[in-house]
């Protein structure tokens, strides 16, 4: 079976499904190749599964990349306020967590009818359970599927990256972009919990399901949320955050105490003792966490000297990583397909015409919050109105 269409989108998720809604409300005959047995399975699971759809805050600063002016353009012609206005067309009924993260009231089915439905009123056709054998170029692109052949002269790769391969991620967008002589930008995991070393793996993870509000940090970036203590190592918004800019072998700090200072109720107390110590961390940090860290790092003696020292070591706990739980538990790939090698105005590619790269295969990584929704909404969107 040979088929020909205007446009031959490869993936049925966040960037590949708005991107074939855009073309087909332009007049283009669309299909949409997913080697998955239903569309949208990575929305599903996402935010817990309420999907965490956008973010009212979105800026350009909160996304990584080695190029980091590429996001602007596209997040500039696509805004938060596009997507809201698309779930109030379809009556979604959502709400704002935190920090201006958007999730649905009910399930993030909710996200996939509203694509579904855009799909079929701009006759789009999706191809389910369409695995791809190969994609070459003559006059034409021509993918070929184990059950067929479609021919176009555009192709939209929206194959996302590596992270949670149960759910059918693969290396095959880079492939293709290496296929076409692209650069890729080595691809790491991101919005990732960090697995702990043998030592204080066996201080702290037996703590597991203690959280408290920390400030992680690395050199450059810093962000106040949630640690969460896990039977490995350590999880919860502030680490998966900090852990997309971290390097392996390198230290993050922690601090455990933010906008408080514990010295002074030591000072005050009428014993200068670990009780006092373990006292002044009440409100702050979870008692069995407070009395861990303190057999670990105890004040050296209880002068205001030794105690102004070991106030420093709350604020900026340092503490080594052994290595993230890889892309079995990343939210997201960072890296990908070099943004130099495309139009940030269409997501084209500048070497190969009609050849795009959209969402997560190409080097921009949002940070946790409905970020790398907005980049797949925005970049499918600045693609499809360019086909």
């Amino acid at each position: 079976m040979i088929t020909n269409f205007d446009v031959v989108v490869l993936g049925a998720g966040a960037a590949g499904l708005l991107c074939a809604v855009e073309a087909g409300n332009r007049g283009r005959r669309v299909a949409v190749l997913e080697h998955a047995e239903r569309i949208g399975k990575k929305i599903l699971i996402s935010g817990g599964g309420r999907c965490n759809f956008t973010n009212i805050h979105c800026q350009p600063e909160n996304f990584i990349s080695a190029n980091e002016h590429f996001a602007k353009s596209a997040l500039a012609r696509y805004t938060p306020a596009d997507f809201i206005a698309l779930a109030e067309k379809y009556r979604i009924p959502y709400h704002e967590k935190t920090l201006g993260q958007l999730f649905c009231d009910r399930s993030a089915q909710d996200i996939i009818n509203l694509l579904e439905s855009e799909c079929q009123a701009s006759g789009v056709q999706i191809f389910l359970q369409s695995r791809i054998r190969e994609v070459q170029r003559t006059t034409e692109f021509v993918v070929r599927t184990d059950s067929g052949e479609f021919r176009a002269p555009a192709i939209v790769v929206a194959t996302g990256g590596l992270s949670i391969p149960k759910m059918g991620a693969t290396p095959f967008g880079y492939q293709l972009a290496r296929q076409f002589g692209l650069k890729v930008v080595p691809t790491r995991p991101a919005l990732v919990p960090f697995v702990l070393g043998g030592s204080d793996r066996s201080r702290y993870c037996d703590l597991a399901g203690v959280s408290a509000e920390v400030i992680a940090k690395t050199d450059h970036q810093a962000f106040r949320e949630k640690m969460l203590i896990t039977h490995r190592g350590l999880s919860g918004p502030a680490i998966l955050q900090i852990s997309s800019y971290w390097e392996k072998g390198q230290a993050i700090q922690i601090d455990l105490a933010p906008d408080r200072e514990l010295a002074p109720a030591i000072r005050r107390a009428k014993f200068r003792n670990i009780a006092a110590t373990e006292k002044a961390f009440q409100g702050t940090l979870p008692k069995r966490f407070a009395e861990r860290w303190l057999q670990d790092h105890p004040p050296r003696a209880w002068n205001n000297e030794a105690l102004a020292k070991w106030e420093k070591q709350v604020h900026e706990w340092v503490i080594k990583p052994a290595d993230t739980e890889g892309y079995e538990k990343a939210e997201v790939t960072a890296g990908g397909v070099d943004t130099a090698e495309l139009s940030s105005k269409t997501m084209e590619c500048l070497k190969v015409k009609g050849l795009f790269f959209i969402g997560e295969v190409v080097d921009v990584t949002g940070q946790l919050g409905g970020f790398n929704f907005q980049w797949a909404w925005a970049s499918g969107a600045a693609a499809g109105r360019a086909l």
